[in-house]
């Protein structure tokens, strides 16, 4: 099982690469290939800033929340390709990191480290 504490720390590596994934991998262009894992990954970035766990800024939205959204842009991602288009372009990299975040959403615990020390938030 995957903590809340290393899952924070997950979201922004993954919310990094996700941004950075179009110019390391090379389908950078204007095309939703390379803006739909720019914008998740900033929107991942952004939300782990505001979630209720271990390294956030601001701790206001429920853990479990947060593992719900991963879960919606993991599988966003993964089908992105074919939903927006583009996988006869590039498909792998969308479906390796959308199914790398659904499987971490699965392994995670769904209650953050504080809560289970102490029973509460």
């Amino acid at each position: 099982m995957i903590s809340s504490k290393t899952h924070a720390i997950l979201d922004y590596l993954v919310g990094i690469l996700l941004i950075a994934a179009p110019w390391l991998l090379g389908f950078a262009d204007d095309s939703a290939a390379t803006m739909v894992p720019v914008i998740l990954g900033a929107s991942t970035l952004l939300y782990s800033l505001f979630t209720n766990y271990e390294y956030a800024v601001a701790r206001m939205l429920p853990y479990k929340i947060h593992l719900t959204i991963d879960l919606v842009a993991g599988i966003l991602l993964l089908a992105s390709p074919w939903l927006f288009g583009f996988s006869d372009r590039v498909y792998l990299p969308h479906v390796i990191l959308g199914a790398f975040e659904i499987l971490a959403v699965m392994m995670s615990r769904k209650e953050t480290s504080t809560v289970r020390q102490t029973g509460q938030v």
